[in-house]
């Protein structure tokens, strides 16, 4: 989402909070549990799960190996929870050209480095730049190159952009930023 004036364009990030996140945390939430409830009612042989009799799986090594995978499962489910309630990546990007100013912000991991703020003259802005790389595992990537910094990346790596899109969005950045647009 972005909102955009004569001068000003604040583009907003989605992070982790989106459906898919929210699916595959609790798919693995659920399975991993599924897996820890069978393999600790194969050690106490009592039957929790009435899929599986529990005379039918040994604790060892199938209970074990099931307790152990249902384990990880949970430990893995709990940090994709962890990052969807922080919205790791969420933020925005700034430009402001009455100020001559940008701004890009972004939500990190909890701790010292959790706000993730850089500032930068417009006038530093060299171009805009496209990675493309076409094949099986196509990404398309914007990039900001500032003189001194290097690139920044404006777009996330899991986002599909068709050709299309990415540059038209390339091309308004790059007319409302007034540098030249690259494509790798």
């Amino acid at each position: 989402m972005s909102c955009r004036s004569e001068n000003l364009w604040l583009e907003l990030i989605a992070g982790s909070r989106k459906t898919s996140n929210f699916l595959w945390a609790l798919i693995l939430f659920l399975g991993s549990f599924a897996f820890l409830l069978v393999g600790t009612s194969s050690y106490l042989g009592r039957n929790w799960i009435s899929l599986f009799p529990s005379q039918q799986i040994l604790f060892f090594p199938q209970g074990v190996v099931m307790s152990f995978y249902g384990i990880a499962g949970l430990f893995i489910s709990s940090y994709l929870w962890c990052t969807i309630s922080w919205n790791v990546g969420s933020g925005y990007d700034r430009f402001d050209r009455k100020e001559g100013i940008v701004c890009i912000f972004r939500w990190g991991f909890p701790g010292r480095n959790r706000r993730i703020f850089l500032r930068f003259l417009m006038k530093d802005i060299q171009s805009i730049r496209i990675e493309a790389r076409e094949g099986f595992y196509a990404r398309r990537i914007l990039y900001m190159e500032i003189r001194g910094q290097g690139a920044i990346p404006l777009t996330r790596t899991a986002e599909n952009w068709t050709p299309r899109e990415i540059e038209q969005k390339a091309a308004e950045l790059a007319y409302f930023l007034r540098v030249p647009m690259e494509v790798f």
